[in-house]
């Protein structure tokens, strides 16, 4: 009775933990206003690849033409936010945000002013819209140790990185309403406006205006001269990888079983994984290093994938799926962590960044090599991939971390 009793308080225990550390994170003057606003104008990061592909099919634009226009905006935000992050960092959040939200919100409109016909301004739009996408990631992470007692800034990490996942499941989400009501166009300008009113209404934080990055040495580098922060980015576009490979493999498992709608429930599961994980881990303070808890929780997450790398039974791949998804966002937070210390004084914002642009690159190789494996070895070819993928972001950390640990000991490094 007494074991038993224990099980079943264990649970509630959790969840009082949850909502305490949560409850205490909240109750900071500033937290809701500026993560309520950041998760609005980052929602034109869920809903522009989505929108841009549906407008130019409207248009009457082929799909070879749709493929390689969505894939410039992905491109172009990847190549942008880690040059906006460093502007920041020189000129401070307030003047960066508000010309990269305008210069991506004009973008959206001049494409939503475009013809079948008109290739060329397509295009153009197209990339500035991506490129100009206000970093407003970047600097939320940027300003927690400024707004919040230093107890609480690993929750706020977790939190962040648990929150991400809702700018991917909403943002689609918006665009479809968005479409229904107004068409293609109304999609476009739906999104354009979103962005621009969460970055506005960011901006008119306190923390936001006083923000200013810490005197910096000139260097092309930047907070890349860091070789912990390098590590730390070649561990996360692993991570980055496993998701691109699920992505694409689930698509084909779904499309080979004659039940097309299982692929959206499976991510969709994977990431409600990741909310979980999230949420749980940042509601305590964990013993170890964070170099530690990012070396065990890239091991969880490898580990994780491994079920599915026997593309099982739809029975079993949604249960699979959800326990993938639960390392995810815990690995992001310690790693958020890691990136906060080492980057270089006055880099912070570009080091932030460079996870995102480092992530979304990881996540696009990934989907590349996703499609090769499937070509040329089916479904089992590529599920088999998320774990070796996943294993050789844990290889970084462990190198990594020997590394590190022999240079601070005097040893030779290997």
């Amino acid at each position: 009775m007494l074991g038993g009793r224990a099980v079943r308080n264990c649970p509630e225990w959790t969840l009082g933990e949850i909502v305490r550390t949560y409850g205490a994170l909240f109750r900071q003057r500033r937290v809701t206003p500026l993560l309520c606003s950041n998760i609005v104008g980052r929602l034109p990061e869920g809903m522009g690849p989505l929108v841009v592909a549906l407008f130019l099919r409207a248009q009457g634009f082929e799909y070879g033409a749709v493929g390689v226009l969505a894939a410039l905006y992905g491109i172009a935000a990847a190549v942008g936010t880690p040059v906006l992050g460093r502007c920041v960092d020189l000129y401070g959040q307030v003047r960066v945000l508000a010309v990269a939200a305008l210069g991506s919100t004009a973008g959206f409109l001049s494409l939503a002013g475009t013809s079948g016909d008109e290739v060329l301004r397509a295009g153009v739009s197209i990339v500035l819209a991506g490129l100009c996408t206000p970093p407003l990631e970047p600097c939320l992470r940027s300003l927690w140790p400024d707004v919040l007692p230093r107890r609480l800034v690993q929750t706020a990490y977790a939190l962040d990185a648990t929150l991400q996942e809702l700018v991917f499941i909403a943002g689609p989400l918006a665009v479809v309403l968005a479409v229904q009501w107004s068409g293609p166009v109304g999609g476009l300008v739906a999104t354009g406006a979103l962005g621009l009113l969460g970055t506005a209404v960011f901006l008119t934080s306190p923390p936001v205006r006083r923000w200013r990055a810490e005197p910096r040495e000139a260097d092309w580098a930047g907070p890349l001269r860091s070789a912990k922060l390098r590590t730390v980015l070649l561990s996360l576009l692993f991570a980055g990888g496993t998701i691109g490979i699920l992505n694409i493999s689930v698509i084909a498992y779904a499309e080979a079983r004659g039940a097309a709608a299982l692929s959206g429930i499976v991510l969709g599961l994977n990431a409600g994984g990741a909310l979980i994980g999230g949420l749980v881990y940042g509601s305590r303070s964990r013993p170890g290093s964070a170099e530690r808890q990012l070396r065990v929780l890239m091991l969880a997450l490898a580990a994780g994938y491994v079920p599915l790398a026997f593309a099982p039974s739809p029975v079993l791949l949604v249960p699979f799926a959800v326990l993938a998804g639960v390392p995810l966002a815990p690995a992001l937070a310690a790693a958020f962590v890691l990136v906060g210390r080492s980057a270089p004084a006055g880099t912070s914002t570009e080091a932030f960044a460079w996870v995102v642009t480092i992530f979304m690159t990881g996540n696009a190789l990934g989907s590349t090599a996703a499609g090769f494996l499937l070509e040329h070895g089916g479904p089992a070819a590529a599920f088999a991939a998320m774990p070796v993928c996943g294993l050789l972001g844990f290889g970084v950390r462990v190198f990594a971390d020997r590394r590190e640990g022999a240079v601070e000991s005097g040893e030779p490094a290997a």
